[in-house]
């Protein structure tokens, strides 16, 4: 026979740890309208073609070698699944997805900063 849980352990906070080599990302928000660099304002109805986006790396899998958490990540938004944490959005994905990263360890950098 199995016993039901109490309420107390349903109620319990649970740590999330990424596993092999994926990563949950936040991706900040799209207020809609963007500006060009030329101050041109650019509105949320625009047709534009595939962008690629940064977000912020919140957590790690064991398995995941080049990035760590806080680093901001370059991917594309079409590719990771969206999952619902407390109520606010959050993507996991694949080491392997990410094309760039952006942190303050230079190894190898372009010479370009965000």
């Amino acid at each position: 026979m199995v016993e039901p849980r109490n309420n107390a352990d349903s109620n319990a906070k649970l740590e999330i740890q990424m596993l092999h080599d994926r990563l949950l990302v936040r991706q900040p928000s799209d207020d809609g309208e963007r500006r060009s660099s030329s101050g041109i304002v650019i509105p949320a109805t625009a047709q534009m073609a595939s962008r690629l986006c940064w977000g912020d790396v919140l957590g790690v899998g064991n398995n995941v070698r080049n990035i760590k958490i806080g680093d901001r990540v370059l991917f594309n938004p079409e590719d990771p699944l969206e999952v619902e944490i407390q109520g606010d959005a959050y993507l996991v994905m694949r080491e392997r997805d990410i094309h760039a990263i952006a942190s303050e360890r230079t190894e190898q950098g372009t010479g370009l900063y965000l």
